[in-house]
């Protein structure tokens, strides 16, 4: 199957008449070039590089931290409790997880309205381990140039220990972030203690092995082909631009036409003699992950990582040019219109996230460390006890989500004379536990084969912990 589609040219010719043009061929997509991602310094570049290892100094350091006698966080998938520091949640309360990331979404929409792909370049896990994977090897291979010159030259000595310190230390933080990522849902002290000693569950070493894989090729190898080509929110992004979007963008106006002079030609001097401020040095293009040039556009593989700008601002300093060629701009700034920050989509956004994040977080205020699950026994609709009294039995599910014992009073209403017997359920802190309860009432209360009842849960030692639920009450109705 070939890579190529045909396409044919059908432009008019100058006097409008359509003349056959040859077939030609279209390459689907463009064979990759190796991009030497060049070092640069400067303000974003700062504050890029403080926001990823704050989030790998979280995402490495919360598994080791304990809260009582468990982790912080962590995820236990086979007792069904996910621990998030004192709070503990259990699948039935996946709402709360739902709104979670529901609000996560709309973090993201509002931010993508307001700034553009800022997520993309200073927090996304793909951009924060690529720039780590970058930063090691800046440090074992050297500049950019140098890393060029080392590419091209015969296999030796010095290329050898490099290239392989290089992938060593990959594979090494490759490692770190699979057994990492492991450790969210086993227990971190004793995965690193099993793993070694092949004690561990054969998932852990398939997981520590999946992400070990994967995040070597991700951020060692694909690079920015995830981000281009594999990552969807590039794709849909545009749809959440407007013209008053916060871009990374180049003033076309100031920096043409570009071209190079003598770092001695004065601005104005520049100016008058037809130079834009843009001296053509190509360094934006070089620090880019992505390997664009801003100076084409706006483009969807560029992630707002403002590299370029901080590279161009040090040329503008070295040529004493005011700074701002390339610099976070809107649409209608650069078109000299007024840009408006506060819009209707981006107020939305705003109003909605709002909401959503109250109601998440009155939910969690109000939520209720107790779960009850009734279900009546089918196997007989109901049975006669030995005083004439009509008897039907009940199955009650009762999670404990409390990081304490709790006791509870349970009552039944709905029905004059209800008896249990049982009126007393004991549970422990995190626990679950299974109750077989018979409830009896008289015969001559009965006037339906069916009756709505309630049963009524409530902790001894805390009021507020108290929950009702509706079941039925079977039996042969007398009248």
């Amino acid at each position: 199957m070939s890579d190529k589609i045909p396409t044919r040219d059908v432009t008019p010719d100058p006097v409008g008449h359509h003349t056959p043009h040859a077939t030609v061929q279209q390459e689907m997509y463009a064979k990759r070039r190796h991009i030497y991602v060049r070092e640069i310094k400067g303000l974003f570049q700062r504050v890029r590089r403080i926001a990823n290892w704050l989030l790998m100094l979280a995402f490495f350091g919360l598994p080791w931290l304990t809260w009582g006698d468990r982790p912080l966080v962590w995820f236990d998938l086979p007792g069904r409790e996910f621990h998030i520091f004192a709070a503990t949640f259990y699948p039935q309360e996946f709402i709360l997880l739902s709104w979670l990331l529901i609000i996560c979404a709309f973090g993201l929409f509002f931010i993508t309205v307001f700034a553009g792909r800022v997520w993309c370049g200073y927090t996304c896990p793909q951009s924060v381990w690529t720039f780590l994977y970058i930063w090691v090897e800046h440090r074992l291979e050297g500049s950019r140039n140098r890393r060029i010159k080392l590419d091209n030259q015969p296999m030796n000595l010095d290329k050898a220990w490099r290239k392989g310190a290089k992938h060593v230390v990959w594979l090494a933080i490759a490692l770190a972030t699979g057994v990492t990522f492991v450790g969210y849902f086993t227990p971190i002290r004793e995965l690193v203690v099993e793993l070694p000693t092949l004690e561990a569950h054969g998932w852990s070493y398939f997981w520590v092995g999946f992400f070990l894989v994967f995040t070597y090729l991700n951020a060692g190898w694909l690079r920015e082909q995830v981000c281009i080509y594999m990552c969807p929110y590039a794709r849909f992004q545009s749809v959440m631009f407007d013209n008053d979007t916060l871009i990374v963008s180049y003033d076309a106006a100031r920096g043409e036409p570009r071209g190079s002079r003598k770092k001695s030609l004065s601005h104005a001097e520049a100016q008058e003699a037809g130079h834009g401020d843009c001296i053509d040095c190509d360094l934006c293009v070089q620090v880019c992950p992505t390997g664009i040039d801003i100076r084409k556009g706006l483009q969807y593989e560029c992630i707002t990582c403002a590299a370029c700008i901080d590279a161009c601002d040090s040329v503008m300093d070295r040529m004493n040019y005011p700074r701002g060629l390339i610099r976070y701009t809107t649409e209608n700034a650069l078109e000299g219109k007024r840009s408006h920050i506060l819009r209707p989509r981006l107020l939305g956004y705003f109003a909605a996230l709002t909401v959503m994040i109250g109601l998440f977080v009155w939910a969690l205020g109000d939520r209720m460390p107790l779960n009850v699950e009734v279900e009546r026994e089918r196997g007989q609709l109901y049975q006669m006890t030995r005083d004439g009294r009509i008897s039907n039995v009940y199955t009650l599910t009762v999670r404990n989500l409390d990081d304490r014992n709790h006791t509870y009073r349970l009552e039944a209403s709905g029905l004059p004379g209800l008896e249990l017997d049982t009126d007393t359920l004991q549970v422990a802190a995190g626990t679950t536990r299974l109750f077989a309860i018979q409830i009896t009432a008289a015969p001559e209360v009965l006037t339906l084969p069916s009756h709505p009842i309630q049963l009524n849960l409530q902790s001894l030692d805390d009021e507020r912990i108290a929950l009702e639920r509706d079941t039925r009450f079977i039996g042969e109705a007398r009248r």
